[in-house]
Parts: C-alpha cells; sequence; structure tokens
C-alpha cells in the first residue's frame, strides 16, 4: 500500500463543563462575531459590492478602519475571521444566484444561442456583470465580440432576472466562531482563547489531548464547547484496488451496484423508522402545547408550568435525533467500508445530484421521509473515502437513467414494485435499472435513447 499527499478532515474536541463567567465571555464573543458578519452583509452583499468581492484584501482595509472592531471591543483574531466568513457567506448567495440565472437563461424559450452565450459570459465576468447591474459602461467580452445581439435588451433582462433572486445572507444562530492560531495555545491539557483584556487568556479545560497549529472553529453547548480542528489525514493508494463499479445512490438501498451487488440495504428501513418515531413524538407534544396554552388560558399557571418544565423543552428531544442520526451514519460508513473491501473499486461512478427544478410530493409522508434521507451524508462521506484511499470518483448527469430500460433502450415505467419495460418485458428494482444504466451510459451505450 503507497502513500501520497495529505487530506483535510475535521476532529471533534469537547471541552469539560465549563463555569458561567466562562460561558458568558464564549456567548458574548459569539454574538459579537455574528454582529461583524451581518455588518459585513448589510455593506457588501448588495448589487454595488459584486466588484468588490475579488480583494478581501481591500474588504478587510475597509472594515479594519470603519471602527466596529472598537465599538465592540472584539479582538483582531475573532474580527478579521468574522469579516472573512462573511464575504465567503456572500460569494456563496451569490455563486447561487448565478446559477439560477443560468438555469432561468437557458429554459428560456425566447433566447438565441447567441443570446445565450452573451449571457453566459457576462456570468463568469464579475467586472462586467458588476458594471451591467450598476448600469455602468463595460468593455464587451472577447468571446461576445460581433454577435448579432441586443445588449440592451439582455442587460435589462439579466438586471430582473438578477435582482428577483439575490437576497442577502441569513445571518444564523450566534453560537460558533472562529479562531486564527495567533488567538489560541494550549498548555496542561487546556486551550487558552484570547480574551477582551490585553495578555490575558480564557481557559477551557479538554476531554483529551488533540492539539492545532491551524484556524479552529469552536461551537458552544449549554454549558460547554465543541471544537472543530481541521487535520491532515494520509492519503493513500491500494494496488489492489483496480475496478470500476457503477454505483446507484437510493432513498431505500444504498448502494446498489451494475453488478447486482448491494450494500446498505437497510437504509430506507431505518431512516424510515427514525421519521415515524419523529412523527409520533411530534404529534405528543402538540397535544401538550395545546393542554398549556389551555392552562394559562384558564388561569391554571402551576400546571402550565409543570407541562413546560417535563415535557416542552428541546434538550432531551435534540439529544434524541442527534442519537438517532449518529446510529444511521454510523451504519453508513460501516456499509461504505464494506463496499470498498469487497469490491476493490480504483474508480466509482455515480450520477450528480438533482438540484434543479425540484418540487414538492404529493404525500406529506414522503416529503418527511426526503427530508431526512441521509443521501447529501452518503455523497459526502463517499466522497471523502475516495480522496483518502486514492479512488477516483466520477460523477455523470443523470438524466436517462432512470426511464430507459437498461436491457433493450426503450422507454419503461417506474412503478411502486419496481421498474418494468413493456418493449421487451424487462423487470428489476428500480436501482439495479439505473445502476445498469449508469455503466451503460459511462461507457457510451444507448446514446440514441438519451438524446
Amino acid at each position: 500500500m503507497g502513500k501520497e499527499k495529505a487530506i483535510t478532515k475535521t476532529l471533534w474536541q469537547h471541552t469539560e463543563t465549563l463555569p458561567e463567567e466562562t460561558m458568558e465571555f464564549l456567548n458574548g464573543i459569539a454574538a459579537d462575531y455574528a454582529k461583524v458578519k451581518a455588518c459585513t452583509y448589510e455593506r457588501y452583499s448588495g448589487i454595488g459590492s459584486l466588484g468588490k468581492l475579488s480583494s478581501i484584501y481591500d474588504i478587510m482595509t475597509e472594515m479594519r478602519h470603519c471602527g466596529l472592531r472598537e465599538q465592540l471591543g472584539l479582538p483582531s483574531v475573532y474580527y478579521e475571521l468574522a469579516v472573512r466568513d462573511g464575504i465567503s457567506d456572500i460569494k456563496g448567495t451569490w455563486g447561487m444566484v448565478k446559477n439560477k440565472v443560468r438555469a432561468l437563461i437557458t429554459a428560456n424559450e425566447q433566447l438565441s444561442g447567441d443570446d445565450r452565450m452573451y449571457l453566459r459570459t457576462v456570468l463568469k465576468l464579475d467586472q462586467a456583470y458588476a458594471a451591467i447591474l450598476n448600469r455602468k459602461s463595460y468593455p464587451m467580452p472577447e468571446k461576445a465580440a460581433g454577435l448579432p445581439i441586443d445588449t440592451v435588451h439582455l442587460n435589462n433582462l439579466l438586471c430582473r432576472l438578477t435582482r428577483r433572486h439575490l437576497a442577502q445572507p441569513a445571518p444564523g444562530k450566534a453560537d460558533s466562531f472562529s479562531v486564527s492560531p495567533g488567538g489560541y495555545s494550549y498548555k496542561d491539557n487546556a486551550l487558552y482563547l484570547v480574551s477582551r483584556t490585553p495578555r490575558r487568556r480564557v481557559m477551557l479545560p479538554l476531554r483529551d489531548n488533540k492539539t492545532s497549529a491551524r484556524q479552529i472553529r469552536v461551537c458552544l453547548k449549554k454549558d460547554h464547547a465543541v471544537i472543530a480542528i481541521p487535520a491532515e489525514a494520509k492519503k493513500q493508494t491500494h494496488k489492489d484496488f483496480q475496478n470500476t463499479i457503477y454505483v446507484h445512490l437510493g432513498y431505500q438501498a444504498m448502494c446498489t451496484l451494475s453488478s447486482g451487488n448491494v450494500y446498505g440495504q437497510e437504509l430506507g428501513a431505518r431512516t424510515a423508522a427514525k421519521s415515524v418515531r419523529l412523527l409520533e413524538k411530534n404529534r405528543e407534544r402538540i397535544k401538550l402545547q395545546a393542554k398549556y396554552r389551555e392552562s394559562l388560558a384558564s388561569g391554571d399557571r402551576e400546571k402550565a408550568e409543570k407541562i413546560q418544565a417535563n415535557n416542552l423543552g428541546f434538550q432531551k428531544y435534540r439529544r434524541w435525533k442527534d442519537k438517532e442520526q449518529a446510529r444511521i451514519e454510523s451504519y453508513v460508513n460501516a456499509q461504505l467500508n464494506r463496499m470498498l473491501e469487497e469490491e476493490k473499486p480504483g474508480k466509482i461512478v455515480i450520477t450528480k445530484p438533482v438540484t434543479v427544478n425540484k418540487t414538492k410530493l404529493k404525500y406529506k409522508s414522503a416529503n418527511r421521509k426526503i427530508a431526512e434521507s441521509p443521501q447529501g451524508y452518503v455523497r459526502r462521506r463517499l466522497a471523502l473515502k475516495c480522496q483518502v484511499n486514492g479512488i477516483e470518483l466520477v460523477e455523470i448527469q443523470s438524466k436517462g437513467t432512470g426511464n430507459i430500460c437498461s436491457n433493450c433502450g426503450a422507454e419503461g415505467k417506474r412503478l411502486a414494485e419496481g421498474f418494468v419495460c413493456e418493449c421487451c418485458g424487462f423487470k428489476s428494482s428500480i436501482a439495479l435499472n439505473g445502476a445498469r444504466n449508469i455503466e451503460k451510459k459511462y461507457n457510451g451505450g444507448f446514446i440514441q435513447a438519451w438524446g
């Protein structure tokens, strides 16, 4: 087994139960951290600041001299990272806006190919995009030069679509903050954070002896903190991992291979069981909330307080949810490890997640199961395990892999009992048909059926 370059993963470190004054300090830092991010959103999330986002140095200089840090009394090791986090969130928001606008451009049948070429080119060039949004002159992009297009009409369209979908990032909860390496140190199995008082640090006793020399994130709980530490994981290459496998990632069976092997067959049942238990708990809580309101209305405050104290809190409820989620995640990891060990893949081919034009299903129970589905977690863990083990992960477009018969290439039907092709009589599970279609599509089969 050879070894290659390292990759970064996150380790979680818990502190001991902390005194009230320490938690007060941490909550104060988190609150001010959130205020700095909110101020950054206010200043730089509008169309007038799009052109500035390419140079974070200029933004940092402006934020250093705006007086907010002195007003809050927030040390620079927290303040500057809050600004960077805010800018990162704004860039992410602009990325989502551009993706939405691109999708609308593609769906607009009134636009010509040249119109789409121009609009897509502008979306890639922040300076030109910013100039259009702010009604300023700009040099015509090289790719669009000479195209027979009405730039006034297209620029107006771009402005309308952007303003329709652009929104300021949501502030989020003030329950975490990041710290640069200069803002903390370790001593005697404790983490020492820079305080608001010069040359003084706040001690956080730790439950283990992990240390870091990189930026960390402190997440606050009721009476302790959890620290996210970036750590290096050595990337490995397995000489016997030579196979190519084609995998359908499903809601019921986690991984169905084109060979017919299935890993994580119980995932859907486990997720559904969690969803049902969650529904039952929520129904009980709704009944108790009604009794609580009735007690208040009738003047029986003692009964209302008893219901609230013993039944309507969120600590036990959240602990239960976290415990159930941990069990599912443990199962996912175990099954992914088993798949890699047994299949020995050098390459894994899956489909890209479908994120455009999603619609809610007719039944609440189906929507709830999808919302509770750990598919996103499965994808993240699969990607990480491929990185760690030197496995190539390939994502292809999912179009055609669901409703096409993998046996003959004709269009079939996805029914409750499975996939059925009326043309050739082929029957299989939807997942297996999808996995075989992934293999055929990746290797160039049935091109005519997918268009």
